[in-house]
């Protein structure tokens, strides 16, 4: 089922009026991400309000989720002594079965999921459509008329929850950023129309098969349905070929590539049809004649495939990303009337670290709008109105004072002053900022913020000595002096911070950086202040943007915590960090003990000073200072690779080895380098004249050694700002030649079928109605059959950008091949190889379609 935004806090509401103080804890299973984390601390501070205890279990993959339903969700459910209960899935299982792998299926009459109702809220897409049209409480009802088996659900219309729909029964619900109800109306027709179709076996030889036999055959399926629907396994365990009981949210359709070993693929769709085909009735003389049961027969299974290529269709694009989910929680908590400047920043920081880690609506790959001035580049035009929207909560929630220093701050706003303190000691407002796209401006110098920019970097070619003349002499047409832009940002004379956005703006342009700080405002007061970030104050202690808290943030979770505990790191302290071992285990504990360090670091109220994300600042300048030294090392050694479909690179040696073995921050540096990849080929003259003009790139393959565990982490990023699929191209290409081949022959095989029924017809001496009506079920056939392809291309054929499927391509690399593959990332874009493996499996990845 799926919660439509308009009712999002439907489902909170029902549970703050039926708790009480016996009511079982609400289960918080969150993933270990920075906007999960938000989302989390989000709901956490409503439901402490509301006196509602709960449990909260970070869950670090598949696996782990699989370890979670088995000892924590299987429990609750009411066969194996529990009470029911609600869990609450943060960035978590969206993109699989939940009611399999949390271990919900029951076998009872009833399938009520034990009265365990699972709450989804999820950024990843595509959304397993099981979970999302199907995953509610059964009530099967048999009608004494026709003999169909139909399903009741008081306030369920197809899987959309109205407002007559009672919560607590059990059940898994998804809820919906608005995408559902706008763009899935083509999915939810297929998957709801074949879960009402009958059980229909499509590779039969139609041609040697009688009318009498297809009615015996669609007799006998119809029986045999209406048994397992009923639950009477025990009955018919006798009969071998009697299939076995299916799951309601089963369709063929819902093939989505998923991790193994723990999940598996959802099932055939020739299994999961539910309603017998409908009878034929007699025939009087002065009536046309009724279809025959051959007709009806083919006329459900070209309407079963063409159902079944539109949910294919929609799990082939590949994964992308929606609405962050911190930003629904905070919409969660404007409808309740429980929104305030905390929950709002929260919202904030989640928001800006889906940005930060290239999770677009693309997949994780390069910003579609990364020329973009602003924080805009890193979300693209989705991610600009969701912050407008913050930007209006800022406004609404922020009025400036009517004091002098209130005027004066709101003198500095309108004319582009980045602040870097507050107003008064005891300022915790939240303000708007025209952030340049620098990296922890505030807490490091200016060279080495510009140094370090995922932006600014590969723009100004970074990586070698070229490059960083480059920047020097960016920094004195600025005006800014090496002594000046070496000094912490704080420090430096206040006349050069004030006019620095000035300066960017008028300088950035000649060296290709018309994005670095965003537009002017027009407008005034008024203005929409487009691509401008979010800062706040802790009074005169301190000033983060909400950029600045995600970057620490991922730094936490992605490398660990650091053994120097106190809120003042001095600069020995942050070099000698770097020679540090830092811990980078993978192994549960060290990464559940990360989200709760995060956990801490993101201290919901205002008047807790952020002593915990200041002390975490030199592991995050650490964690950037070694993706710029790595990534400067594969472009400068040129040990980037071109295969035939992507970009491959190996980090495989160096100081920072151990630390890409996570995937969070191997994702990061893919990122930088992939974006590097971008520009250099933006800038040139000869090879891809075609992607230097549009400044596309590739998608890019980016392997980390773990010799610990003798492993490659593999990440595959692409989508986002336009990539070439040459692999995808080719094999399009032949798809498309073997398509109308194929068609070509069924075309001959049906004008020789015809022509043998007419000849039949003619020795017997029937009229020509049927003869009439063959042709006119040949005719719609052909129209179906490019009617479908229409359809299918006018729904999936609109997204602007490719989209990351190189966990589709995973999956069937996989499959075909030997290699020892462990997939367990919540991000299907991640794997790990044996070191043995990594070879081959690169090589049979070459021939496949990494983005869509």
């Amino acid at each position: 089922m799926y919660l439509p935004r308009s009712l999002i806090s439907h489902l909170y509401s029902h549970l703050l009026r039926s708790h009480h103080p016996l009511s079982p804890p609400v289960l918080i299973l969150a993933a270990l991400e920075p906007d999960a984390l938000c989302a989390c601390r989000i709901l956490t501070a409503l439901l402490k309000r509301d006196y509602i205890p709960h449990k909260i279990q970070p869950i670090a993959g598949y696996g782990d989720l699989a370890r979670a339903g088995e000892e924590l969700v299987r429990p609750m459910q009411i066969p194996m002594g529990g009470s029911g209960g609600v869990v609450i899935c943060m960035g978590v299982g969206g993109l699989v079965d939940l009611g399999e792998i949390l271990g919900l299926e029951t076998d009872g009459d009833a399938g009520d999921m034990g009265g365990v109702e699972v709450w989804v809220i999820d950024a990843r897409r595509p959304w397993n459509l099981g979970n999302v049209f199907g995953g509610y409480l059964e009530r099967t009802r048999s009608d004494e008329t026709n003999g169909l088996t139909t399903t009741q659900i008081a306030g369920v219309d197809r899987g959309r929850i109205t407002e007559a729909y009672k919560p607590g029964r059990g059940g898994i619900i998804v809820y919906d950023d608005g995408d559902i109800d706008d763009d899935l109306t083509a999915q939810r027709e297929a998957y709801c129309g074949l879960e009402s179709m009958p059980e229909l076996d499509d590779n039969s030889d139609e041609g040697d098969t009688s009318d009498s036999d297809l009615d015996e055959r669609e007799m006998s399926n119809s029986n045999k349905k209406r048994k397992s629907w009923s639950s009477r396994e025990d009955e018919d365990s006798e009969d071998e070929d009697e299939p076995p009981r299916q799951r309601r949210r089963s369709n063929s359709g819902s093939s989505i590539s998923t991790p193994n070993p723990y999940i598996t693929s959802q099932r055939d769709s020739s299994q999961s049809s539910r309603s017998p085909s409908p009878p034929s009735g007699s025939v009087s003389p002065t009536t046309p004649k009724a279809p025959s049961a051959r007709t009806l027969r083919r006329r459900l299974i070209r309407l079963k495939r063409k159902h079944e290529g539109v949910l294919r269709a929609y799990y082939s694009l590949g994964t992308s990303y929606s609405e962050p989910i911190s930003s629904i929680l905070y919409s969660l908590a404007s409808e309740l009337g429980r929104e305030d400047n905390d929950l709002l920043w929260l919202a904030i920081i989640g928001v800006c670290s889906l940005e930060l880690s290239g999770r677009t609506m693309s997949g994780v790959g390069i910003s579609d709008a990364s020329e973009s001035g602003g924080s805009a580049g890193w979300g693209g035009g989705r991610g600009e109105r969701i912050r407008q929207i913050l930007r209006d909560e800022v406004r609404r929630l922020n009025p400036p004072d009517d004091n002098e220093a209130g005027r004066e701050a709101l003198r500095s706003e309108v004319n582009g002053v980045i602040p870097t303190t507050g107003r008064s000691p005891t300022d915790t407002s939240i303000l708007l900022s025209p952030e340049p796209r620098l990296l922890l401006l505030r807490h490091w110098s200016l060279y080495d913020s510009m140094l370090h920019s995922p932006y600014l970097a590969p723009r100004l070619h970074i990586w070698n000595e070229v490059g960083r003349k480059r920047l020097r002499k960016l920094l004195a047409k600025m005006g800014v002096s090496l002594t000046q832009c070496h000094q912490n940002y704080t420090h430096m004379a206040m006349d050069l911070k004030r006019d620095l956005r000035q300066k960017m703006l008028k300088y950035a342009p000649m060296y290709g950086l018309e994005g670095l700080v965003p537009p002017p405002s027009s407008g005034g007061l008024s203005g929409t202040r487009e691509g401008w970030g979010f800062v706040r104050n802790w009074g005169w202690k301190a000033c983060l943007s909400a950029t600045d808290v995600s970057v620490i943030l991922g730094a936490i979770l992605e490398v660990g915590s650091l053994k120097p505990t106190s809120s003042t790191v001095s600069k020995e302290d942050s070099e000698q960090l770097e020679n540090n071992d830092i811990s980078s285990d993978s192994d549960l504990s060290s990464v559940v003990s990360r989200f709760w360090d995060a956990y801490d670091a993101l201290s919901p109220t205002s008047s807790e000073s952020p002593t915990q994300l200041l002390a975490c600042l030199p592991l995050a300048q650490h964690l950037h200072r070694a993706i710029l030294r790595t990534g400067a090392s594969l472009l400068s050694k040129k040990q980037i690779r071109h295969l035939r479909a992507f970009r491959i690179a190996v980090v495989k040696d160096g100081p920072d080895v151990k630390l890409f073995t996570n995937p969070g921050a191997l994702t990061k540096l893919a990122l930088w380098v992939g974006e590097a990849v971008r520009i250099q080929e933006k800038d040139k003259v000869d090879g891809y004249r075609i992607a230097g003009k549009r400044g596309m790139g590739t998608p890019l393959v980016l392997a980390g050694l773990d010799e610990d565990r003798d492993v490659y982490v593999v990440v595959g990023t692409g989508g986002g700002g336009g990539v070439i699929d040459f692999a995808g191209a080719t094999q399009r290409k032949e798809e498309r030649k073997k398509k109308k081949e194929l068609q070509a022959q069924k075309r001959a095989e049906r004008e020789e079928r015809r022509a043998k029924r007419a000849a039949e017809r003619a020795e017997k001496g029937d009229d020509e109605a049927d003869e009439e009506e063959d042709e006119e079920e040949e005719d719609s056939s052909s129209s179906g059959s490019d009617s479908e392809s229409e359809d299918e291309q006018a729904i999936f054929s609109g997204h602007k950008f490719l989209k990351n499927r190189f966990g589709i391509a995973f999956q069937e690399v996989v499959r075909e091949t030997n290699a020892r593959v462990r997939i367990d990332s919540f991000e299907h874009c991640v794997v790990e190889v044996q070191k043995e493996d990594l070879g081959g499996f690169l090589e049979a990845l070459s021939f496949r379609s990494v983005v869509g």
